[in-house]
């Protein structure tokens, strides 16, 4: 299992009160999975994800990614599991206003090393998978909703991550563009990445073969689905 997590808690403390954001969640993830994260405001999903993506640590716990125990990495360890391993898309897109989206793409490639003309070609070539060929000198701005997300997923994948990772990737979009978006997220998880997708939205959640529903900090239900999903529906039309 890529991902394994055992009887991980986390709470926070704000001011008198004591927040149990998660009561004790034991997961683990393969491989090729394409996962919904399902749950109500405050449910616990938000901070899964964030502990997933180690954006977060558990209160208590143990989280191994690829088999390392990520409580055991260091600042800098964790910097490179970050962004090497996983790529984030998140709702509000977070591409900066001033830059193309060619350069909004490549910018995860500076803190790797990588020269500037393999970035630039690299970034292209995420943007074109994308559908965004004719966009890369186009500013956040200058583009729609689901361009902007296109782009957002393009800048995750340019590492060339296992593990993707979307936070409510279809909340600020149309029912046309959330559609859009979800096809290329079907996409890359036939070419063998892990999806992790995180919505309040059970419309969205069916595009995944594996559903886990959330509540109070803890899973109520973990299905596979044995049926046709979105995605598999999608990849036999």
């Amino acid at each position: 299992m890529t991902i394994a997590l055992y009887n991980v808690t986390k709470i926070y403390h704000m001011g008198d009160t004591t927040v149990h954001a998660l009561a004790g969640v034991t997961l683990s993830i393969a491989d090729g999975e394409f996962v919904a994260i399902i749950g109500p405001s405050g449910s616990g999903k938000s901070t899964l994800m964030n502990i997933l993506g180690c954006l977060d640590w558990p209160t208590s716990g143990s989280y191994k990614l690829a088999g390392q125990e990520v409580a055991e990495l260091n600042d800098d360890q964790l910097a490179l599991a970050r962004n090497k391993r996983i790529g984030f898309v998140f709702q509000n897109f977070n591409l900066l206003p001033r830059m193309s989206a060619l350069q909004n793409v490549a910018l995860p490639l500076v803190y790797s090393g990588v020269s500037k003309h393999e970035r630039q070609n690299r970034a292209a070539e995420a943007l074109a998978s994308v559908g965004l060929a004719e966009r890369m000198e186009h500013r956040p701005n200058e583009l729609s909703g689901g361009q902007r997300q296109r782009v957002a997923i393009a800048r995750a994948l340019v590492t060339d991550p296992a593990i993707i990772i979307a936070d409510e990737p279809t909340g600020n979009l149309d029912t046309k563009s959330s559609i859009e978006i979800m096809d290329i997220f079907c996409q890359l998880n036939r070419q063998g990445r892990m999806v992790i997708l995180v919505t309040h939205e059970p419309d969205i959640a069916e595009y995944a073969s594996r559903v886990i529903q959330v509540r109070d900090g803890l899973i109520l239900k973990d299905e596979v689905k044995q049926g046709v999903t979105e995605c598999s529906g999608k990849a036999s039309s």
